[in-house]
């Protein structure tokens, strides 16, 4: 389990290379990527949409595999989504890195305040 991330962090920047290869090559005619990039932002967000909510079935369903698959589709049109939209992996993982810092921030504050209420207030 360990390694998890980590191949899910090495197949996802694979999957951004590939994907800005076939944005900077623009042959729409033989890449899925490159139609669904030259639809603009609008047709790619559709897509992301469309997958999330195949997504959210397969997991209702309780169906493993569906979520599996499902759930590569939909990041792969979210890879798309921040190509189209500019937006680069970074700014993302940033963006988790503050908000996994805040909530450990959360998490001490909490464990600060329940410790002064039960002790009457007095830290």
């Amino acid at each position: 389990m360990a390694d998890q991330p980590a191949t899910l962090a090495a197949a996802l920047g694979d999957l951004w290379q590939t994907i800005g290869a076939r944005a900077r090559a623009g042959d729409a005619g033989s890449s899925y990527t490159a139609r669904l990039l030259a639809g603009g932002v609008d047709r790619v967000a559709q897509k992301v949409g469309e997958e999330a909510t195949e997504t959210v079935i397969a997991g209702v369903r309780r169906d493993p595999d569906a979520v599996v698959t499902e759930s590569a589709d939909l990041l792969y049109h979210l890879l798309v989504l921040w190509q189209s939209a500019g937006v680069e992996p970074g700014a993302v993982a940033a963006e988790l890195a503050k908000r996994a810092h805040h909530s450990s921030d959360d998490r001490t504050s909490r464990r600060g305040h329940e410790h002064q209420s039960s002790s009457g207030g007095k830290g």
